[in-house]
């Protein structure tokens, strides 16, 4: 009853301000007024405020309506396929800041989340706060052992707040999704449980630890990135420590123009390098690379910090990404159409020709430049922006990259507005192309995809027979003409024959991968890789001359379900 009562109020609240900045007219459509009844402070905006443009005033709306609000902002911030151009703008200015706890709050919750008191765990803490944030609070510490470390300790309560501030919007959502036709692909309900897992998230801190230990793990090899060191005995899932990064923000660097002892053009390419290694090898990338999560260190090397937002990206999604890239840069409308809507899951069937000729549209734009005069960032947010009108659902792994992409890109044109950022992505997309057909990637693809098929001929038989069994005892009440049922016969004997021929070509295969490991064998080094070759040659002969055989004389024909079952 109390929290019923408590959540109420906070919905009025909530209303209040939402009227306020003049995003009323929701309200009026949802008849939420109908639940909540109008309050007098719930009052109209005033004339600036509905001067200024609406991407503004929804900032100030969720600025003035507190933590959760702010992180969704910035959350959203990263979504192009969401939000537009110039919400994305608005909503990068957002600022999480918050009343600094008191240090003795500080040791209080270290001790919880550590299980020991502070004074055990660290020589000395800064009572004064790094930074003071809605989630969490940041202090300088000193280990015994003399190592300066960072300290970040999460709000408390912080949680619970969060919990019950996306029940309220998820609350309203609903409200929202019933009336308003114009939602769309996202729709509100869909945005609130994706940020409500995404805060989730980032409120378990070993989470973020994970990712900085993947982080470090991937950069091990490469001396121009420095991941900040993870104490795991001294975090927990609301404390975590990291060793301090000596430097200055790369915001202050970019703010304060030439600085000593800082070489521009080597700091450019460094941070370039670094996001085509994570986006083309690693495949697990930095969301938030904007200038105050990036330190310059000596020697212009490159740290980076907070990794509670990172994207993945499968084999798959980075083979999409190369072969837009090479589309784009052919200026191939239809490669780039046919690929947007194979990654993009469609709200509704589209007019392709309409699709393509946009897309056309948007290419033929960058005609007559130089790649090095093309920003890939801008040209990818484009083609975003596209997708979104004609309700393309873009993964979320995508817009993230088009976004985190687009501040790369602008961190570097500041460093050093010379450096062809296409020119110098080649080598990466080369190198994952050739990783990709290679001999070893395609020779274990082609024997999934043949283990693959042996476990399909294996089933579809008897998958068929009970199908025919069920049939047979009157299970299914249909309507079966007779060249359907010899088809379906014709069919089942075909798929026998590709079953048997198979099971003959995959047990070759394994033989001729068993020669093939003995290859370092003493004089087997000749023999055996000839006889695996053969072997596989042997395969592939077979099965291909058995597929043939049954597809061109007509033994496997396609059957109409509908028409089967009707």
């Amino acid at each position: 009853m109390i929290q019923a009562v408590q959540d109420l109020k906070r919905l009025r609240e909530i209303s209040a301000v939402v009227v306020r900045h003049g995003f009323g007219e929701l309200w009026d459509r949802a008849r939420i007024w109908d639940v909540l009844g109008r309050r007098e402070d719930a009052q109209r905006p005033s004339r600036e405020g509905v001067r200024a443009t609406t991407a503004r005033r929804f900032r100030e709306t969720l600025a003035e309506l507190g933590p959760t609000f702010i992180k969704l902002g910035q959350i959203l911030s990263s979504r192009p396929d969401i939000l537009p151009p110039d919400f994305i703008a608005e909503l990068s200015h957002l600022q999480d800041r918050a009343a600094p706890m008191q240090v003795e709050t500080v040791f209080e919750l270290i001790e919880k989340g550590l299980g020991r008191s502070a004074h055990e765990l660290f020589a000395s803490i800064d009572p004064e706060p790094m930074a003071s944030a809605s989630i969490a609070q940041v202090h300088r510490a000193r280990l015994a052992s003399g190592e300066d470390v960072v300290v970040k300790v999460q709000r408390p309560g912080i949680e619970e707040q969060i919990r019950s501030d996306t029940d309220l919007l998820f609350y309203l959502a609903r409200f929202l999704e019933g009336v308003i036709e114009e939602t769309g692909i996202y729709t509100p309900t869909g945005i609130v449980t994706e940020f409500r897992d995404a805060m989730l998230l980032e409120l378990d801190f070993e989470n973020e630890a994970r990712n900085i230990d993947e982080f470090a793990h991937n950069h091990a090899d490469r001396p121009y990135v420095v991941i900040p060191k993870l104490y795991r005995d001294l975090s927990s899932r609301t404390v975590i420590t990291l060793q301090e990064l000596k430097g200055v923000k790369l915001k202050t660097a970019l703010d304060s123009g030439d600085s000593p002892g800082i070489d521009r053009k080597q700091l450019a390419r460094h941070v370039l390098e670094a996001s085509f290694q994570q986006l083309f090898k690693d495949g697990l990338f930095h969301g938030d690379p904007h200038p105050g999560n990036i330190m310059v260190m000596e020697g212009n090397r490159i740290g980076l910090l907070d990794f509670g937002l990172v994207g993945r990206l499968t084999k798959q999604m980075q083979e999409s990404i190369i072969v837009l890239v090479l589309a784009i840069s052919l200026r191939d409308p239809d490669t780039v159409a046919r690929l947007l809507y194979k990654v993009g899951v469609p709200d509704q069937r589209i007019n392709l020709h309409h699709f393509r000729q946009a897309i056309h549209d948007i290419l033929d734009r960058y005609m007559g430049r130089k790649l090095s005069e093309v920003d890939p960032g801008v040209l990818m947010s484009e083609l975003v922006d596209l997708a979104m009108k004609y309700k393309i659902k873009i993964p979320k792994e995508y817009a993230v990259l088009s976004k985190a992409s687009a501040t790369t890109e602008g961190i570097v044109r500041q460093l050093d507005p010379e450096l062809d950022i296409t020119q110098a992505a080649l080598p990466y997309a080369k190198q994952l192309l050739y990783d990709r057909y290679s001999p070893a990637s395609m020779s274990g693809g082609f024997l999934r995809v043949l283990l693959q098929l042996q476990g399909f001929l294996q089933d579809t038989p008897q998958q068929l027979a009970q199908i025919l069994m069920d049939l047979e005892g009157g299970k299914f009440n249909v309507n079966v003409r007779s060249d359907e049922l010899s088809r379906l016969n014709t069919n089942v004997k075909a798929l026998g024959i590709l079953l048997f021929t198979g099971m003959l070509a995959s047990g070759l295969i394994v033989g001729a991968f068993s020669l093939a490991g003995r290859a370092s064998e003493g004089v087997g080094q000749t023999v055996w890789p000839l006889a695996a070759l053969i072997g596989l040659s042997l395969a592939a002969m077979l099965f291909g001359a058995a597929l043939s055989w049954t597809l061109l004389s007509g033994r496997v024909k396609k059957i109409s379900l509908r028409r089967f079952l009707k």
